[in-house]
């Protein structure tokens, strides 16, 4: 039976146990105090972990991603960079957080969102690392995660089946079986019919051996439900003390209340007793499993790829003739957009037909 284990908890594929992970995020405003209240409300109604978000910012987004206009409603900044500055905890802040956590007995991770964030959570020896759905495709980033001894949990979000089973083989040539696929679609909030559950079937055909689970950006608890009823054994979504609060996730996000009625349904969950007829037969439940054959990105998606999906950049003024190695090619957040972060390995070899600058996107024009 495959096995997955993440802190003291061991996760079997076809069990009954549901890892549940409270997705704090930068919910937590810029402020340690109302993180550490947000882990002990995850804490008191049951949840296994409590997961951030870790990012170097100037390792993630190119200057001028950083430097884009973020003046709205949601935005703690008049910049981007402004925005996520005033979001992103320091590492003495993630020990204070992981130590809190630890007298309270409670899992603390966050997902790696570039390659220094990576070897700064490992070095923090967190009990699994999750690597977000942004960087499902950064092969580099997952080649070198591969080489940690330490689980992973990767979501899918934006990829297409290609580059999901690619995933795969970059776990198996490292010889990495300690990880899991998460079905997710990157939609805030995604409605019903773009939740795309039968995703989690047919992941479990796929992947006979790897543990499945679910991170949702759904309203409400019920199509979480379904899909831990289809088999997904780890569970993922964002957690709020408010969703009226000031950010963007808050609104995908579950309250306390909503959480513990979930934890609650998953704690008495007989499964080989349950059927999904079993759950409200409502309208969203029917749309949420309508027929898939195949993962693509979806057009719901769209929106978040353009913001959020990684390119290639250039880590240095490459000159006219230049034939591309490693050492010329960076993984970012561009603004504008490059050439997709999957194209990597395509990349490198290849001869740069004019100059372009340091921290800039590279685009096929550039190449021969």
């Amino acid at each position: 039976m495959s096995a997955l284990k993440l802190g003291k908890t061991t996760i079997k594929r076809d069990d009954d146990k549901v890892y549940i992970i409270a997705e704090i995020g930068q919910n937590h405003q810029g402020s340690l105090e109302t993180a550490k209240q947000m882990i002990m409300e995850a804490k008191r109604i049951g949840c296994d972990c409590v997961k951030f978000q870790k990012s170097c910012l100037e390792a993630k987004f190119t200057a001028a991603a950083m430097q884009r206009s973020y003046e709205n409603s949601d935005s703690w900044g008049r910049t981007y960079g402004e925005h996520k500055n005033h979001l992103e905890f320091s590492i003495a802040e993630y020990q204070i957080l992981q130590e809190f956590c630890k007298n309270i007995d409670i899992d603390f991770t966050a997902s790696a969102m570039d390659e220094i964030s990576l070897y700064q959570l490992d070095k923090l020896d967190v009990p699994f690392i999750k690597i977000g759905s942004g960087d499902a495709n950064n092969f580099p980033l997952l080649k070198k995660a591969a080489q940690l001894k330490r689980p992973l949990v990767i979501s899918t979000g934006m990829q297409n089946m290609k580059t999901i089973k690619h995933i795969v083989t970059v776990m198996k040539e490292a010889n990495k079986s300690d990880f899991a696929l998460m079905h997710c679609v990157s939609a805030y909030p995604t409605k019903p019919e773009d939740c795309r559950l039968r995703m989690i079937t047919l992941f479990k055909q796929k992947f006979p051996h790897i543990v499945i689970g679910y991170s949702g950006h759904e309203l409400g608890i019920e199509i979480s439900k379904v899909a831990i009823n289809l088999g997904a054994r780890i569970l993922e979504r964002h957690f709020t003390l408010d969703k009226q609060q000031k950010g963007s996730d808050h609104k995908c996000s579950l309250e306390p209340l909503e959480m513990e009625q979930l934890i609650h349904y998953v704690k008495n969950l007989k499964h080989s007793q349950l059927l999904l007829s079993d759950l409200h037969n409502s309208e969203a439940i029917i749309a949420a499993l309508k027929p898939i054959e195949e993962r693509n990105l979806f057009s719901c998606e769209v929106k978040c790829h353009t913001k959020l999906g990684k390119s290639l950049v250039a880590a240095r003024h490459i000159s006219r003739g230049k034939t591309l190695d490693a050492d010329d090619v960076l993984i970012k957040v561009s603004e504008p957009c490059g050439i997709s972060a999957d194209e990597y390995y395509n990349v490198i070899g290849a001869q740069i037909t004019e100059d372009v600058y340091q921290d800039t996107p590279l685009l096929w024009r550039n190449i021969k």
